[in-house]
């Protein structure tokens, strides 16, 4: 009991984000398919905010990438 006590405090960190706090304005490049991918469920769809761990802004940030990169042709819209 006393370990799910401990963790429960922790609290979680975005990975774009810095010690400081959120860089503004939040970016994130489209161009960058292997960490777009790594936000992304096989089936193509967008992980949550909950289960993907960002911020709000890197979350919008990520969702406008993820956009971008379906309609250049990098990022499949559907899975496999």
């Amino acid at each position: 009991m006393i370990r799910k006590k401990a963790l429960r405090n922790r609290k979680s960190r975005c990975r774009f984000c810095t010690k400081e706090g959120c860089p503004r304005p939040a970016f994130v490049d489209y161009k960058d398919v292997s960490s777009l991918k790594k936000l992304m469920s096989s089936q193509g769809k967008m992980f949550s905010r909950k289960r993907s761990g960002l911020c709000a802004a890197y979350q919008r940030a990520v969702a406008v990438a993820i956009k971008r990169g379906r309609f250049m042709g990098l990022l499949p819209y559907v899975g496999e």
